[in-house]
């Protein structure tokens, strides 16, 4: 499953899966508010093609070379699942909320912790990406790996894309929870829309030293130089007291939600608005898991923000990765599901109600295989995955690139990919598969330019 903050792979963009018409999205736009719970409503639907403009949440995006957003993805915004009741993810949601609400208090004895869970998926490319100190050449501002509405507005990729403005706004310890979009290949753990979670903790030097003996004379920042384990700007005491507290926090939040003697370990990586980074491990009934990526925030956005005079951590953590975990959830399509066979299982009495997803009967695959040659141009695989999606919806259930081969006289490439078919509620029959695979041969060539080999 694609972790927060990882946007590695090297691709370019095939501009002809933008969205070629007026997409109209009926809804009202949701702000910052603390613990929020209100969510961008799900009342919308796709008007006929009109104008070149894109309509979303209240709000008009002119589309341009950069428009790469579909109706199929655009046909998720406002879903909310994190804020639906009793659904899974907002389970893992609530879990999480109600252990930061119990074991960190303020001075006043309130939750130290403040939520957002209704913040607008619409986000700036500034906020996205600059205000993280991403790279303008980094591999995670590619077309491919995201949706953009135009040049300067996208559904976000993560809610990291939400830190600057919460700590520019003077809150030092908080979540933020959301929906996030991403390219991505498709199979059971992989989905172009996701949920994630966003934890943030500033500190003062007052309150990372006063517990230490003898630390009044211990200092937050210094003129030094950076290291693998440490920015140029820190202290190494501070540091390290931020990276204990910061791995103490998680491990005792996966304790609470995977049970007592949880085996944990961490994973040194890196991360553009973290140094040092880390990924937490948890072995989970035999089997390491990647659960979530953390680290020490970058002091020049801190900085940036407004809290020049603090040191703090970061993690973001994916809802769906813990659930499938936790409830043995096997297809990440479940969670849009709208069966009451998946549903009704996650209703119980209390948050914490153990639960053991219980699988519906499962319906038979119906495999098709599809080859062209590429074009000339250039050509991305997530490009020809959307297209997938968009035609066939979450009836696919995994494309597989099967071969890749080049002919030794004209150069030219061909691709054969493996497209399996498969209801999640019922029995597909070969009828409508050939219809939607037909669909899909006929929009590959139109759209991407590839010479079928069909």
């Amino acid at each position: 499953m694609a972790m927060l903050w990882k946007f590695m792979r090297v691709a370019k963009y095939s501009k002809t899966t933008a969205l070629s018409s007026k997409v109209k999205v009926r809804g009202i736009p949701t702000h910052s508010r603390h613990s929020s719970s209100k969510s961008v409503p799900s009342d919308f639907g796709a008007s006929a093609p009109c104008s070149n403009t894109v309509e979303l949440l209240g709000k008009s995006y002119p589309q341009d070379d950069y428009t790469n957003v579909t109706e199929k993805i655009l046909s998720k915004v406002g879903k909310n699942l994190h804020n639906r009741k009793h659904h899974p993810l907002w389970l893992i949601k609530e879990q999480v909320k109600e252990h930061f609400y119990k074991h960190y208090l303020g001075r006043r004895g309130t939750p130290l912790f403040s939520v957002y869970d209704g913040l607008s998926p619409v986000v700036t490319v500034q906020q996205n990406f600059d205000s993280l100190l991403i790279p303008q050449n980094h591999a995670s501002r590619r077309k491919e790996d995201n949706y953009y509405l135009n040049r300067d507005h996208m559904l976000r990729a993560h809610t990291s894309a939400h830190q600057w403005d919460l700590i520019h706004s003077g809150l030092d310890a908080f979540l933020a929870v959301g929906d996030v979009y991403r390219r991505d290949t498709i199979d059971s753990t992989h989905y172009p829309v996701f949920h994630q979670m966003e934890g943030v903790r500033l500190f003062s030097c007052h309150e990372l030293f006063s517990s230490i003996k003898d630390g009044e004379g211990l200092q937050l920042f210094e003129q030094g130089h950076r290291t693998a384990h440490k920015q140029e700007c820190h202290t190494m005491e501070a540091v390290r007291l931020v990276e204990f507290n910061l791995k103490q926090v998680l491990t005792k939040l996966m304790t609470h939600i995977f049970g007592d003697g949880l085996q944990v370990r961490w994973v040194d990586c890196y991360f553009p608005f973290t140094h040092p980074s880390f990924e937490m491990e948890i072995n989970f009934q035999g089997e390491w898991m990647e659960v979530l990526g953390c680290g020490v925030m970058e002091q020049q956005l801190v900085n940036s923000a407004g809290a020049q005079d603090k040191i703090g951590w970061a993690f973001g953590l994916g809802l769906e990765r813990l659930a499938m975990i936790l409830y043995d959830i096997p297809d990440i399509r479940l969670f849009w599901s709208e069966d009451e066979r998946f549903l009704k299982q996650f209703i119980g009495p209390h948050i914490w109600q153990k639960v053991k997803f219980q699988p519906l009967s499962r319906y038979p695959p119906l495999i098709n295989d599809i080859s062209f040659w590429l074009p000339s141009e250039t050509y991305s695989q997530n490009d020809f995955y959307d297209l997938v999606r968009t035609i066939g919806g979450d009836l696919i259930e995994k494309v597989v690139l099967l071969d890749e081969f080049a002919h030794p006289k004209t150069k030219k490439v061909s691709h054969c990919y493996r497209i399996i078919y498969r209801h999640p509620e019922r029995t597909l029959t070969q009828d409508e598969v050939h219809r939607i695979h037909q669909a899909i041969e006929e929009s590959a060539v139109r759209e991407l330019g590839v010479e079928g080999r069909f």
